[in-house]
């Protein structure tokens, strides 16, 4: 099973969202190709109601559990439905530009 296919059975287990955008954004980033590594999570459910980001952030790690030791990156936007709404569903979660870091790139020390 990928770590797609894994993060969207934990999510969708977990959450029950109503609506969840899951992007793999590794191909942004300085890993081999077809890596699963940098992830962008837009998800709206009703269990984030009444928690603070914090709580809500926390909510999504422990959904994904173990599976973030495969995981360099995890951007996301939790929402409840009310503030999904009120956004008109137009909710942008930018990633940071990747800052590069790849052990290829840093000079050798001799």
């Amino acid at each position: 099973m990928t770590v797609r296919e894994q993060l969207e059975q934990r999510l969708l287990e977990q959450l029950q969202p109503e609506r969840m955008n899951l992007e793999n954004e590794s191909h942004r980033h300085s890993v081999p190709p077809g890596s699963e590594s940098h992830w962008n999570l837009v998800v709206v459910s009703p269990i984030f109601e009444n928690r603070s980001l914090l709580q809500r952030q926390r909510t999504v790690y422990g959904a994904v559990g173990d599976l973030m030791q495969r995981i360099h990156a995890l951007t996301m936007k939790t929402l409840t439905p009310a503030e999904w709404e009120a956004a008109g569903g137009d909710v942008a979660n930018p990633a940071p530009p990747c800052m590069g870091g790849s052990k290829r790139d840093k000079p050798s020390q001799a």
